[in-house]
C-alpha cells in the first residue's frame, strides 16, 4: 500500500497489516457441532417445551423422558411451586448481592439449618450452584503441600475444584480400594490429604465403595468428602444419601449435594462440622463473590424437603421403577455395566454407534442422553437412562420394546433377543 503525503512529490510505503494469531482462531476452527448437525446426530441444547415430567414436548413431538435427574418427580409438584411463588411475593426475584454482604435472607438460614439436620451434620452452607460448591470447597480446603485423592470417575466440577486448588491431585482406579491404598501409601504420612468421591457415579450409576474409603482414610489419616448429587433423594433412610445408606455419616467429613436433581431447584450445599462451614463462609471465593441463590430456588428446596418427608412412597416408587427397568434391560441382553441405582447405562461402545442409536430412539419418541468422550473413556460411549418415581409401568414396558428394536438394529443384541 502506498500513500502520498500532502505537499510531497514522493509516495510513502505503508506496510500491510500483519495477521497475528488470535485467541478466537480456535472458535472458527471448531466445527464438531456443525458436523454433527449436518449428519443429523447433534443431541445437545434440545428445547424442552414443557416441565420435567415423564412426558415432554420437544420440537412439537411428545417424548417419553428417560433423561431427567428429577428422580422424585418434584419439579412440577404443586406445593413446591407454591412455596417458590410465595418467596417471590415476599422477597422478589433476586437478592442483588452475595451472601457475604447483602444477599442473606431468613430462608437461606432456615434452609441451611434444615439441610444440616437432614444430612446429620453440625452445619451446612448453600452455594448458588452445585458446580460452585465443589470448586469453592475443594479449592479452599486443599493448599500447596497438601493432597487430593480422587476416583478416576469423579465429576467434572470436582476435577475443576482440584485444578483450582494449589494442592496435588492423585487419582486412583475407579472404585478400586487396592489402588486407593497404594496411592495413599505413597503420600508423605504427615501431609494433609482429602479423599474425594462421587456417592453415585452419574454416568454409570454405580455406588462408591464408601466403607472401603472410610477404612483407608482412617488408616492413612485422610479426610473424606462425598459428592452426593445423585445420591440425595435416592439412597439412605428418607433419601439422606450414600453416607446414610452405609451408616457412615459420622465417618464422612464433608457431604456435598445439589438442588438440581431430587430437590427440584438449582443450587448446591456442603454439610460438615460447624468450624469447617464457618471457615468456608469466609474463604470460599465462589460463595463470597457470587450472588446468592434466588428466593424461589431456596423456597423450592424447603418445599422439596417437606414433600420428601410427607411422601416417602416416592422413593419407594423410584426404586420399584429402577429395579423393573434394570431387570428388563438385563433380560433383553443389554450391557448395563455395574449400575445399582436409578441411573442405568446402556453400553454402546463406539461414538458413531452411540449417536446413531440416540437418533433412532429420539425418532421413536424417547428422550435419552448420549454420553461420549470425554464424558467417558474412549470406546465406552453409552446411552444414559435415568428413571423417576413418576414413570408408569406401561411407559417403562413400552420403552423396553423400543430399546430392544434399537439394540437389534445396531447389533448390540442378537436378532433373536
Amino acid at each position: 500500500m502506498t500513500h502520498k503525503p500532502r505537499g510531497s512529490g514522493s509516495a510513502v510505503e505503508i506496510p500491510a497489516p500483519v495477521k497475528l494469531p488470535s485467541v478466537l482462531d480456535k472458535c472458527a476452527a471448531f466445527t464438531i457441532p456443525d458436523d454433527l448437525k449436518a449428519m443429523g446426530i447433534y443431541p445437545y441444547h434440545r428445547v424442552i417445551e414443557t416441565g420435567q415430567a415423564t412426558e415432554v414436548m420437544v420440537d412439537g413431538q411428545r417424548q417419553l423422558m428417560l433423561g431427567s435427574n428429577s428422580y422424585l418427580e418434584l419439579t412440577t409438584h404443586p406445593r413446591i411451586k407454591e412455596r417458590a411463588m410465595e418467596a417471590i411475593q415476599m422477597y422478589g426475584t433476586g437478592c442483588a448481592g452475595s451472601r457475604f454482604l447483602n444477599g442473606t435472607l431468613p430462608i437461606h438460614v432456615e434452609l441451611e439449618q434444615k439441610l444440616a439436620a437432614f444430612m446429620g451434620k453440625e452445619a451446612a452452607l448453600v452455594f448458588p450452584t452445585g458446580f460452585q460448591t465443589n470448586t469453592g470447597v475443594i479449592s479452599s480446603l486443599v493448599h500447596k503441600g497438601e493432597y487430593i485423592v480422587g476416583d478416576k470417575y469423579i465429576h467434572a466440577c470436582i476435577m475443576d475444584g482440584c485444578m483450582l486448588s494449589h494442592g496435588t491431585l492423585v487419582r486412583y482406579d475407579h472404585n478400586n480400594m487396592a489402588d486407593l491404598e497404594e496411592k495413599l501409601s505413597r503420600i508423605p504420612a504427615q501431609a494433609p490429604k482429602l479423599i474425594v468421591t462421587d456417592g453415585v457415579f452419574s454416568m454409570e450409576g454405580d455406588i462408591c465403595d464408601l466403607p472401603g474409603i472410610v477404612t483407608l482414610a482412617q488408616r492413612y489419616g485422610a479426610q473424606v468428602m462425598v459428592d452426593d448429587a445423585h445420591g440425595i433423594g435416592v439412597l439412605g433412610q428418607g433419601g439422606r444419601g450414600t453416607s446414610a445408606h452405609f451408616g457412615l455419616t459420622d465417618q464422612v467429613d464433608l457431604i456435598m449435594g445439589t438442588f438440581s436433581k431430587s430437590l427440584a431447584a438449582i443450587g448446591g450445599f456442603i454439610a460438615g462440622s460447624a468450624k469447617t462451614i464457618n471457615y468456608l463462609q469466609h474463604v470460599a471465593r465462589p460463595y463470597m463473590f457470587s450472588a446468592s441463590a434466588s428466593p424461589a430456588s431456596v423456597a423450592a428446596v424447603l418445599g422439596a424437603l417437606e414433600v420428601m418427608e410427607a411422601e416417602p412412597e416416592r422413593i419407594q416408587r423410584l426404586w420399584e421403577n429402577a429395579r423393573f427397568l434394570k431387570k428388563g434391560f438385563d433380560d433383553i441382553g443389554f450391557d448395563t455395566g455395574k449400575s445399582e441405582t436409578p441411573v442405568i447405562p446402556i453400553m454402546v461402545g463406539e461414538f458413531d454407534t452411540c449417536m446413531k442409536m440416540w437418533r433412532f430412539l429420539k425418532e421413536a419418541g424417547i428422550f435419552v442422553n448420549p454420553v461420549v468422550p470425554p464424558g467417558v473413556p474412549p470406546g465406552r460411549s453409552l446411552i444414559r437412562i435415568s428413571v423417576t418415581a413418576g414413570h408408569t409401568r406401561a411407559q417403562l414396558e413400552w420403552a423396553l420394546e423400543i430399546f430392544q428394536k434399537a439394540g437389534r438394529h445396531f447389533g448390540l443384541l442378537e436378532l433373536g433377543a
